[in-house]
């Protein structure tokens, strides 16, 4: 797959677009969705998956990577992780849960740095359960930096949701709330030399046919078509001079 150029416009176009197209959603939803993508969920139910002890060590101690995401990365961190064995002899050790948003994903990142130390390279794929609550996503990516800190790399996934399965006001309300997800990540990469974004948001923009192959619901990646493309564009973030 040939390396794509970051391609912003398009995302901040849907991303207007969406928002014009959602205000009458957003001026009726209710207090408890102040959003117009609903509520989220009691995650800590739902399926995860997480490295032993020593797949984490082995990563820290052989230049390997760390990752922290949600439902997408439970599905496609098994293929991730062979993927970078098999392009770079890297090795992966996740913390991926499903439902789970972005701030008790950065509190697990925080214990494994006091607990086991930090690797050079972060790998954040989370994101996508903050549609619910845009305005908290900020400050949890400055948080992840400070975490890190200057000497280490944060590869982050940024978003593109909207459930097919949903009403037509709560799709545009994801895809709204998605952007305004990735405009934050946007911000962050402007502040940070050592934050490199993943634009999985503007890989599916680049034509309209890649929603649908890429994506089997609207947030989780089609297999192996959508996989491995979301999964190689993060190769090449994480293994990139």
């Amino acid at each position: 797959m040939k390396r794509l150029k970051p391609n912003r416009r398009q995302v901040l176009i849907a991303g207007a677009a969406a928002a014009v197209a959602g205000v009458a959603a957003a001026e009726s939803a209710t207090a408890a969705d102040l959003y117009g993508s609903g509520v989220l969920g009691d995650w800590t139910v739902l399926s995860r998956a997480i490295a032993t002890t020593a797949t984490i060590a082995y990563a820290r101690d052989h230049d390997g990577i760390y990752m922290f995401g949600d439902s997408i990365a439970v599905q496609d961190g098994k293929a991730l992780a062979t993927k970078l064995a098999s392009r770079a002899g890297v090795s992966l050790a996740v913390h991926n849960w499903s439902g789970r948003p972005t701030a008790p994903a950065v509190d697990a990142l925080e214990n494994w740095a006091t607990k086991y130390g930090l690797p050079r390279r972060i790998l954040m794929a989370t994101g996508t359960n903050d549609i619910f609550n845009p305005p908290v996503f900020a400050a949890q990516v400055d948080r992840t930096m400070k975490i890190v800190g200057p000497n280490r790399m944060v590869v982050w996934v940024n978003t593109q949701i909207s459930r097919t399965a949903m009403s037509a006001a709560v799709q545009v309300a994801d895809q709204r709330n998605s952007a305004w997800i990735n405009s934050q990540i946007h911000d962050a990469d402007k502040k940070y030399p050592n934050l490199r974004i993943v634009r999985w948001a503007e890989f599916l923009a680049a034509k309209p046919s890649l929603l649908t192959q890429c994506l089997r619901e609207g947030v989780h990646t089609t297999v192996p078509y959508g996989q491995d493309a979301r999964n190689e564009l993060i190769v090449q973030a994480l293994v990139a001079d």
